[in-house]
């Protein structure tokens, strides 16, 4: 069985998951998990690395039904947005974006201008979701363009998604047959192994800690059903984007069994959600 299916190849796919990358290249492809079956026991089919943004738009128009978790904020911090102005709608919020920062370093510039006019510690402001995590885990500042660059990934994920056309809970109404949810990998990690590191370097100790990954038991509830050629790559990938991909693939199947998707009472459109953050 082949480990990875090349994008070409037509999945009919309930559930995806995405572990995004604002600049996706051979060394460091956006991966996509693939699934099918009922939300409470995915059968996960491929895993797919693209490597041009045009290849993540062209996954977003996929014929749904389906649901998926991405792992990129949908939103900014509605301090930093009302102080440029922007909004009050998602889309109109993008529009100002681009209009006020056409390329990613101009944002980059605006976001550093702002920041520089802050009080220290108040430069790279979180949004609420971002505080509510479970697990003791914590997010980065949609405003961080630099180290993890999750300004960029908001910059470059966000207007695609709504450009393909698809339904944002809370946020806007798209296709309801196409569904994104905000995921993030690191916080269902740390519900099933702790704190303990498993990405980013090739070591018996992370490498461990993405097989108590892939062993833990009813993650979420579920009962996921992995191939074994998939299963391997999970494991030996030390990047652990593979596997990150997979966890977000959990949270929308996780999620699409809640009422409303498990989004929390007066979710702010601006900011945004994060799939099992309540508040």
């Amino acid at each position: 069985m082949a480990r990875v299916v090349p994008t070409s190849h037509p999945i009919n796919a309930a559930w995806l998951g995405v572990d995004f990358s604002s600049a996706p290249s051979r060394r460091k492809p956006i991966w996509v998990a693939l699934a099918d079956g009922p939300a409470n026991a995915p059968r996960l089919l491929a895993l797919q690395p693209l490597h041009e943004l045009a290849a993540f738009f062209e996954l977003l128009q996929r014929p749904g039904p389906w649901v998926g978790g991405f792992d990129l904020p949908f939103g900014l911090p509605r301090a930093f947005a009302d102080a440029q102005q922007w909004g009050p709608t998602l889309p109109e919020l993008l529009r100002a974006l681009r209009t006020a920062a056409p390329t990613r370093m101009q944002w980059r510039a605006l976001i550093d201008r702002w920041g520089n006019t802050q009080p220290a510690g108040q430069r790279l402001l979180h949004r609420r979701c971002d505080k509510h995590l479970p697990a003791g885990a914590k997010s980065t500042s949609p405003l961080q363009s630099r180290y993890v660059p999750v300004a960029l990934m908001f910059y470059e994920g966000m207007p695609r998604l709504l450009e393909a056309g698809l339904s944002l809970p809370g946020q806007w109404l798209g296709d309801p047959e196409r569904v994104a949810l905000e995921a993030y990998p690191g916080w269902l990690a740390r519900s099933l192994i702790g704190a303990r590191s498993y990405k980013n370097r090739d070591d018996p100790e992370r490498r461990a800690a993405r097989a108590d990954l892939l062993a833990a038991r009813q993650p979420l509830g579920l009962q996921p059903q992995v191939p074994a050629g998939l299963h391997a790559l999970m494991l030996e990938d030390p990047s652990g984007d593979p596997l990150d991909a997979w966890l977000c693939l959990l949270q929308a199947c996780w999620a699409a069994q809640q009422p409303r998707f498990g989004q929390p009472p007066n979710v702010d459109p601006l900011e945004g959600w994060i799939s099992g953050a309540i508040y």
